[in-house]
């Protein structure tokens, strides 16, 4: 299994590369051009791409996806609780949950609504069940989150990697070190998905924002 980061703008994209390829995230709007060098520079081209999965519709990770999939020919996925913010190209943000979060949040809030968001259609919508990424040549699953937002989703690989959004941060200017995101609409339901992505024995964790870290940082974080 090859794992790259693209960096678009403040997130981190991540391509998953198998028999085939998916794309984890679109990262901020403005940003395709990057996004285009960036696979150049690593071989990929865009037409291996064959999914995009978006971890939740916050205006920094849907920001590029209508560009990537016209590039790609990609199918779009998305949680049902959510595919209406990408379909109707509106820039959500949760609140924030800590001191921090509730301050640079504001900041955020009012940044992002320099951006606008291009409508995307979605091709595949799922539930709060597992859905198997065989079809696309991945050895593992989408697995239901909720926490950060009401349809947030991971990809979790057989591998035990685990690319989970904003289910969990690392680094400045968000969080010292791995800890759980200074934004939730609902934290008691993300350390639930929490615990279930750690039944589901990930391995290693691949946040949007910061760089991945194992997931023994991060349980002490969570009740158990």
């Amino acid at each position: 299994m090859d794992i790259q980061i693209i960096k678009v703008g403040v997130d981190n994209c991540y391509i998953i590369k198998h028999e085939s390829t998916i794309l984890v995230d679109g990262g901020m709007p403005g940003e395709f051009n990057k996004f285009s060098k960036r696979l150049k520079d690593i071989g990929i081209n865009p037409r291996e791409i064959k999914a995009i999965v978006i971890t939740h519709c916050h205006w920094d990770h849907i920001g590029c996806t209508k560009k990537i999939k016209d590039m790609t020919g990609a199918k779009v996925i998305v949680q049902k609780y959510e595919k209406n913010i990408l379909v109707k190209g509106e820039t959500a943000m949760p609140p924030g949950v800590t001191r921090w979060g509730k301050i640079f949040g504001a900041f955020l809030n009012s940044w992002s609504k320099k951006f606008s968001i291009e409508s995307s259609e979605v091709d595949i919508v799922i539930g709060e069940e597992d859905y198997s990424l065989d079809e696309f040549g991945i050895k593992g699953k989408i697995v239901f989150t909720p926490g950060h937002s009401r349809g947030s989703i991971s990809v979790v690989l057989d591998s035990g990697d685990a690319f989970v959004g904003d289910m969990a941060m690392n680094g400045l200017p968000l969080t010292i070190g791995p800890n759980l995101p200074i934004f939730a609409e609902d934290m008691s339901a993300l350390k639930n998905s929490w615990r279930k992505l750690i039944d589901n024995g990930v391995k290693k964790i691949y946040p949007a924002h910061g760089k991945p870290f194992p997931v023994e940082k991060l349980m002490k974080k969570v009740v158990l």
